[in-house]
């Protein structure tokens, strides 16, 4: 290991923020806000609060299927919180998702606003309240949903555990990255017999399976993540990659990816996203701000 010396825990763990590494000023443990601040609000039913993680992504691919298929009532303004700078921790936010964490959906179209947190709760939700991308047969639906909530919960260890003990860390530990590199790639040889089996994750038809399992384990794949494709031999997954690569041929999979995006080609980043002209108009290499 990288580092040899032994960790004795103390007998009452305290927190010392020093030992957070990159996210040191995202996390603590307790939960609530940290200051006082109103969400924006605009003029469409659907309010998303969100920034570009895979997690963050999955809704806004969501919306713009649902857009693509003619739902007129799924037209969304996308706001963007930065979560390195604490803007999940403001009280606007917490009211809207008391986890603090992004992404979060406001309901505005009924009578009294809806909130929606947790990624895979948003997606059920957007799928039920437009009767797409979830089927009806009792079968298929199950197998949608139990593939659903497999990825809600694998992602920690692809996020949470490879991610951020290969990527993110301080400093590198043979322990924690060979055991997570481990599960990651069970997980993905577990999609790749899958996709064998089918077209998409659950089944013949694209699903918020797909669209909830692209985001993490496509972009993996695809090297959009941790650059640690070459580190896992992704090519291995040829099934996996066939999938990833027809869901990144989708335009509206494409669209999802720029909204609430702040890193990568400025052409390719659409930091809050009120109208569907603004993926033309709005871009940061149009608008350099």
């Amino acid at each position: 290991m990288s580092d040899s010396s032994e960790y004795v825990s103390p007998e009452v763990w305290t927190w010392n923020k020093e030992n957070g590494g990159r996210f040191a000023n995202i996390n603590r443990p307790i939960s609530g806000s940290t200051h006082d601040k109103e969400l924006p609000v605009g003029r469409h039913p659907l309010q998303l609060y969100s920034l570009a993680t895979p997690n963050g992504v999955k809704v806004t691919v969501m919306l713009e299927e649902l857009l693509a298929l003619g739902h007129a009532g799924a037209e969304y303004d996308a706001w963007l919180i930065r979560i390195g700078e604490g803007d999940q921790f403001g009280s606007g936010f917490v009211q809207v998702n008391p986890n603090s964490k992004i992404p979060a959906l406001l309901d505005r179209s009924g009578a009294e606003p809806v909130r929606v947190f947790e990624s895979g709760a948003i997606l059920l939700y957007l799928a039920e309240k437009f009767g797409a991308f979830l089927p009806t047969d009792p079968a298929r639906r199950a197998e949608c949903l139990s593939w659903l909530f497999w990825q809600m919960g694998s992602a920690p260890y692809l996020g949470g555990g490879f991610g951020h003990f290969y990527a993110y860390a301080p400093t590198k530990m043979e322990y924690p990255i060979d055991r997570f590199a481990m599960e990651v790639k069970r997980q993905l040889d577990v999609l790749d017999k899958r996709l064998a089996e089918s077209a998409y994750i659950a089944g013949d038809a694209y699903t918020i399976a797909d669209i909830a399992i692209w985001p993490w384990y496509g972009g993996l794949v695809n090297g959009w993540l941790y650059d640690a494709a070459t580190f896992l031999s992704v090519d291995e997954y040829t099934h996996v990659r066939r999938w990833a690569e027809t869901i990144g041929a989708r335009p509206a999979a494409q669209r999802g990816r720029m909204v609430n995006r702040v890193f990568g080609e400025p052409s390719s980043q659409l930091h809050e996203r009120h109208d569907a002209s603004d993926f033309d108009t709005r871009t940061q290499d149009k608008v350099g701000e």
